[in-house]
């Protein structure tokens, strides 16, 4: 028995003197101190918003609310229009999602599956439009909009999306249908489906991982959005929450603890929404990496 023991001990100690097992300890451990560094700003907005205006910047800071000034919440959802603001970012957020899909898919679609002239060095040539800064085509767009009398309306920030203007999502559906086995169309094609019926009863339904990253990523982005909104919206009862937020921060003074009461709110839903669908991202970005 004690033979048996030794040689337990003895693999435990070959096992924990392996390289590989340290290098997992060290990459778990990075792991966990990245964690803790990307956590640490969602801390901070979270305990801001439960402290009153004096608290947040003392020095050194205190992490535990000292009292609890719940107010903030209900003061902050009441100060400015908050709801209108969540429904005007609603009404953007849903027509991008389904314009960034439909575009997006159909290009990609041409771009992974389908054989034409030109097709490798047109992808490449928009691929080369990621390396252009957005504010280079943000003027001139600009006049664009403003020439057809679109300004102050969401046309400007939901049009766009209609129109595959990110690349992004372009590319990440073409990874993904390319890794997609080529079998399926041309066994569907023998059957009679022609190339729409392909993509609308193969493709598509295959790549539901991709298209919910897609969703999630072009929501996220419209909601978030504040450029857009602050060059293209006037109106203040057509102001977007993210764009609503800035009402809090004045030339000479700044409702801190309001912002962050309502920053927390504003940011809970996307939270949900990654919990709930990050296995989603998981397989999305492994299929994605099968083919080139």
């Amino acid at each position: 028995m004690s033979a048996m023991e030794n040689d337990t001990s003895i693999g435990d100690s070959l096992i924990r003197n392996t390289p590989g097992v340290n290098k997992r300890r060290l990459a778990f451990l990075l792991c966990v101190l990245l964690s803790i560094a990307m956590i640490l700003p969602l801390a901070w907005l979270a305990r801001s918003s439960l402290m009153e205006m004096g608290q947040i910047f003392i020095f050194p800071p205190e992490w535990i609310p000292n009292p609890f000034a719940w107010h903030n919440y209900p003061d902050a959802l009441t100060t400015i229009p908050f709801f209108l603001y969540l429904w005007n970012s609603a009404l953007v957020v849903v027509p991008t999602i389904v314009g960034t899909l439909f575009s997006s898919s159909l290009a990609a679609y041409a771009f992974a599956r389908l054989n034409w002239p030109f097709r490798d060095q047109i992808f490449a040539v928009l691929m080369a439009t990621l390396m252009l800064p957005y504010v280079i085509t943000l003027i001139p767009t600009f006049l664009i909009w403003s020439g057809l009398g679109f300004v102050d309306t969401y046309v400007p920030l939901i049009v766009p999306h209609w129109l595959g203007t990110n690349v992004f999502y372009i590319f990440l559906l073409r990874q993904f249908f390319k890794a997609l086995p080529k079998e399926l169309d041309e066994a569907a094609i023998i059957d009679g489906a022609h190339i729409v019926q392909v993509f609308w009863y193969i493709v598509l339904p295959l790549s539901r991982p991709a298209l919910l990253v897609v969703a999630i990523l072009s929501g996220l982005g419209a909601w978030n959005d504040f450029v857009d909104p602050l060059v293209y919206i006037n109106s203040s009862e057509k102001y977007t929450v993210a764009l609503g937020l800035s009402q809090f921060v004045g030339l000479y003074t700044s409702q801190w603890s309001l912002l962050m009461a309502a920053a927390t709110v504003v940011i809970i839903p996307v939270i949900i929404v990654f919990f709930f669908t990050q296995r989603y991202f998981m397989t999305s970005i492994t299929m994605t990496g099968l083919k080139g």
